[in-house]
């Protein structure tokens, strides 16, 4: 009763076990009992049952066959303010402990645990010294003799709120380790999982006896570091005030996953010292992968939109349309791409107009002295862009590592590991294409991105138009 670790004293305990069969009749007070070992300094038998049961957590009492009180402990004492000395040799539980009117209901309860088998559980509303009632939830069990035959009953209580609270946390944390929507892992002090919960075990990508013992870095390719510090911390400090995100790259049977886990830790110790014992962490966590893609997704539209909101209002004030474009395409770069080229077309080639310098950020200018034909093998991106009158996206792919060769082929800087073209219309006709190109420590252009770049493409191809409009030639002009 009271904690798992009292149950297996209770069972052991009856009224007779100082005595080896017959009834005792004896306090727990160890100055009540002497015997021959005492002096010779070793405690005997009644001393060290009366020792273990002061230091049991559950209130603990015990009556002969008559129902005459043979054992009391510390915590009954506690719980009821009645002294071992007071309680020993009463019989039963009348005109002290309980209600007179509820004596013999009681009474009769608890002594037919002696004759049945297995242990009675009731609850019962006993008095405590003070005269305040409180309720209790007892387990009582039936003492044999040395014959066999019935000699007591043992009967170990405690308030009824404590036991609640007991049997909820008992079923909270089965329910966490079993039917949570939540991850949880307890690690040990060498931060190994020790315990793991069926969601745990699908987001880790193992079964759920698979986890246990294994380091946390062959469960995660990236990022463990920051998790095996924020569980170090827990060890040491305590629990953080609030959850942390942190982002992860798990190595799979379908490869590798990069996922976003809110997590919260709690420090775990042992209830069963004076001082707290550390037993490891408890990790807490849910993905929420999903929802911080699209939080970062809405971010970065917003950030867009702004920026070609600015770049619209700036390229208004330029007399002329050129210097307007360059000035969209510096706004356009800002946490998109880190270099920009634009080529336009010359009869059956491309020429470069205007591009961000090649060994260094930089703004977008307009190449000095005129254009220069763009020396595009047959199949560039480029010029496929033109060909299909749409978006292309290329990248180094495994070749990143390559990359300079890669991006030195395609006359490209040599940082350049990423590519969108996307082509320049203006009222029905091509002219030109739009290069973003991005450095190997970045992501590849998705989908998303080129929808920006088309965006951005359509308003650089308006100004080029206009561009040609006014210098009057329609196919080009000696700036263009």
């Amino acid at each position: 009763m009271g904690v798992p670790r009292s149950r297996g004293a209770t069972d052991e305990l009856g009224p007779d076990e100082d005595s080896g069969g017959g009834p005792a009749g004896c306090s727990t007070d160890p100055r009540s009992r002497a015997g021959a070992d005492e002096a010779s300094g070793a405690p005997d038998g009644s001393q060290l049952l009366a020792a273990l049961l002061d230091g049991m957590d559950a209130a603990l009492c015990a009556f002969d066959a008559a129902g005459t009180v043979t054992h009391w402990n510390r915590e009954a004492e506690r719980v009821l303010g009645w002294s071992a000395d007071e309680a020993v040799g009463r019989s039963g539980f009348a005109g002290w402990a309980v209600r007179r009117a509820d004596a013999d209901e009681v009474r009769a309860r608890l002594m037919a645990a002696m004759d049945a088998p297995g242990r009675q559980v009731h609850e019962f509303a006993l008095l405590r010294k003070d005269g305040g009632r409180v309720l209790v939830r007892t387990q009582s069990a039936g003492v044999r003799g040395a014959d066999g035959k019935p000699a007591g009953v043992y009967c170990a209580f405690s308030e009824v709120h404590a036991q609640i609270d007991l049997e909820r946390a008992i079923a909270l944390s089965e329910a966490l380790l079993e039917d949570a929507s939540w991850g949880v892992v307890l690690v040990d002090v060498d931060l190994r999982p020790t315990v793991v919960n069926a969601h745990a075990s699908r987001a880790l990508g193992g079964s759920r006896t698979s986890l246990l013992g294994r380091p946390l870095g062959e469960l995660v390719v990236q990022g463990v570091e920051e998790l095996e510090a924020a569980l170090h911390h827990v060890l040491a400090e305590g629990a953080p005030s609030a959850p942390a995100e942190l982002w992860v790259t798990l190595r799979t049977a379908e490869g590798e996953r990069r996922r976003c886990w809110r997590s919260g830790f709690l420090r775990l110790a042992s209830p069963l010292t004076e001082e707290p014992v550390p037993l490891g962490v408890g990790w807490l966590f849910q993905d929420i992968t999903a929802a911080k893609l699209a939080e970062q997704e809405a971010d970065r539209l917003r950030f867009r939109t702004s920026q070609l909101h600015r770049a619209a209002r700036t390229a208004c004030e330029y007399e002329d349309p050129m210097e307007a474009a360059t000035s969209l395409l510096d706004f356009a770069l800002a946490g998109f791409a880190d270099h920009v080229l634009v080529d336009l077309v010359a009869g059956e080639r491309l020429v470069r107009t205007a591009a961000t310098p090649f060994d260094a950020p930089g703004p977008c200018l307009l190449v000095a002295g005129g254009s220069i034909p763009a020396r595009y093998a047959p199949g560039h991106p480029a010029l496929q862009s033109v060909e299909r009158t749409g978006t292309v996206r290329t990248s180094a792919g495994a070749q990143a590592a390559a990359s300079p060769a890669w991006a030195e082929e395609r006359r490209w800087p040599r940082d350049a590991a990423h590519a969108l073209c996307a082509v320049l219309r203006s009222r029905g006709r091509t002219l030109g294409v739009l290069t973003f190109l991005r450095a190997a420590n970045r992501a590849a252009f998705e989908r998303t991105d080129a929808a920006y770049a088309e965006t951005v493409a359509a308003r650089v191809a308006g100004a080029v138009d206009l561009a040609q409009v006014t210098s009057g030639a329609a196919g080009g002009s000696d700036r263009l």
